[in-house]
């Protein structure tokens, strides 16, 4: 059973050197019988931009636990968080701090009727360019850069339900 609140706080948000360390996930799935690529985008609180899932990685939970976590709360999926796409430092718009993101691919498994922002949140399933547009930030969009490059390897293996 899933817990349908969203953790809150940052007395147990993990630091180095001053940054907040962040993880987020390119949720992805293939869309049909032709494997159509589509990734899913989550728009912000506040509503005003969109972006993939991502938020502070914990002092109690492994990265790959913390992405997973961060996809089931802020856009209802949960799925199998793949390698490392990578990680950026960027200045929060918000807060003006410094951050450290790192970003792996999600296969998406399962999408949820229920999660614990849904009330809070927009998601959006489209193609990789419609996502590049869309996205404010501008380190999600390296990463989906990097996403596609691994996907358009000859040595990636496409894992379809």
């Amino acid at each position: 059973m899933m817990c349908l609140v969203s953790r809150t706080g940052r007395e147990l948000q993990r630091y180095d050197m001053g940054r907040r360390l962040v993880v987020g996930c390119i949720p992805y799935r293939y869309k049909n019988e032709n494997g159509e690529l589509e990734v899913l985008v989550i728009s912000s609180q506040k509503g005003h931009a969109m972006m993939f899932p991502k938020g502070g990685w914990e002092l109690d939970e492994s990265v790959e636990e913390a992405a997973t976590r961060e996809c089931f709360e802020e856009a209802g999926v949960v799925g199998a968080v793949e390698c490392t796409l990578g990680k950026w430092s960027f200045k929060s718009k918000s807060r003006g701090i410094y951050h450290e993101g790192h970003m792996f691919p999600m296969l998406v498994a399962e999408q949820l009727e229920l999660w614990p922002e849904k009330n809070l949140r927009q998601r959006v399933w489209m193609k990789v360019e419609e996502a590049r547009e869309v996205c404010q930030s501008w380190w999600m969009k390296e990463a989906l850069d990097v996403f596609v490059e691994r996907i358009a390897s000859p040595t990636f293996t496409k894992q379809q339900d």
